[in-house]
């Protein structure tokens, strides 16, 4: 088995101190670039959303360095990506690809069983103990939480630091050397020393940056090839952010929708503009975008796929919270023929208006 799976954020280190622990082969496919996108869209429907088509490319160019079984999460309600995994091993067999395909869904949909059956498929290659498979499920999820808490970090600290460009220096490193990790000991170790070093790097406590929060739907939002590095972008112009939707959020969700104990926050803070779940993650985009106004965020900044119907109903509800809130919230639609240059236009315009609206409040001009 040679396993592989597409790219989500950080998810690949997680997955490679898990498949390290258990023995397992792992195939990280290159990371998301205009040739994937475009190897992707080669053999999906002109109509998918660009995930779909990411995630293509992704397998493609695994399968190309030997990859013989896929591991993808599972949908959120009715949305598209539920169908992805049958709409991929068929598009995959047309161009002579017979993959296994491993889907890590919801165990609410899908049942306790089913769930520890698929995850058997993977367990079963490993020639681990049970106390060793247990133990590299653990330090995976350590790994996805500790680049969380570094990344989450980062982003909102940048706008109050001393010298600028020292939170993106040190995030970049510190995803560099934990690829690097030849043991999943080792990369905790390594996440967790760049903990350290990113809670000593000298910020002014004095300064009001603009804070932005990152909505919208889940793979745009985490995937950064898809937003066009947006956070990368807001850091560089001294902007704080804030993004509630990670992996290990999805994990958490999941595993507590069962209980209806999942999201209890976000759920609370949408009943006002939208009770009800509506698919994807239309509702969380809701109460996120409520959440950060409370925190006192000055914006937000909204971003899904053409043709995402769960997202396009939460586009048509934030223009109420914004007019009632008093809280500006922009949307940003991406797909493959998305410019750079309008793209970063319209964000460098946002964020001067947040900062023109910001310096008016505190001055009271």
């Amino acid at each position: 088995m040679k396993i592989t799976f597409p790219h989500l954020g950080n998810t690949h280190l997680a997955a490679k101190a898990l498949f390290d622990g258990l023995g397992i082969e792992c195939i990280i496919p290159p990371f998301s670039s205009s040739e994937t996108l475009e190897l992707g869209s080669k053999f999906s429907p002109e109509e998918m959303c660009l995930p779909y088509k990411i995630m293509i490319g992704n397998y493609l160019q695994s399968i190309e360095m030997g990859a013989d079984t896929i591991v993808i999460p599972g949908s959120c309600g009715p949305c598209r990506f539920g169908e992805y995994c049958e709409l991929q091993i068929n598009a995959l067999k047309k161009i002579g690809h017979d993959l296994n395909f491993i889907v890590i869904d919801n165990p609410f949909d899908i049942g306790k069983e089913e769930l520890l059956n698929r995850l058997s498929k993977i367990s079963d290659n490993s020639t681990k103990g049970k106390i060793q498979k247990l133990k590299a499920l653990k330090q995976s999820y350590n790994v996805i939480k500790l680049i969380e808490k570094i990344e989450a970090d980062a982003h909102y600290l940048t706008g109050f630091e001393v010298e600028k460009g020292q939170f993106m220096r040190l995030l970049k490193e510190c995803k560099i050397n934990a690829a690097k990790a030849i043991t999943p000991s080792q990369m905790v170790n390594i996440l967790k020393e760049y903990r350290q070093k990113i809670k000593e790097v000298p910020i002014n406590k004095h300064k009001s940056p603009v804070k932005i929060a990152i909505i919208g739907e889940i793979y745009t939002v985490i995937e950064p090839f898809s937003n066009l590095y947006i956070e990368d972008k807001l850091m560089d112009y001294g902007v704080s952010t804030k993004r509630m939707l990670t992996p290990s959020w999805w994990i958490k969700d999941a595993a507590l929708s069962p209980l209806k104990l999942n999201s209890i926050g976000i759920r609370m803070a949408s009943r006002e503009y939208l009770p009800h779940y509506i698919g994807g993650h239309g509702r969380e985009c809701i109460g996120e975008v409520l959440l950060a106004e409370k925190d006192n965020f000055d914006g937000a900044i909204q971003i899904f796929p053409m043709g995402c119907m769960p997202e396009i109903v939460s586009k048509a509800i934030l223009p109420a919270i914004s007019n009632d809130k008093d809280f500006p919230i922009m949307t940003l639609v991406v797909d493959e023929m998305t410019g750079e240059a309008g793209y970063i236009t319209r964000i460098e315009a946002f964020v001067d208006m947040l900062e023109r609206k910001k310096n008016n409040v505190l001055y009271g001009s």
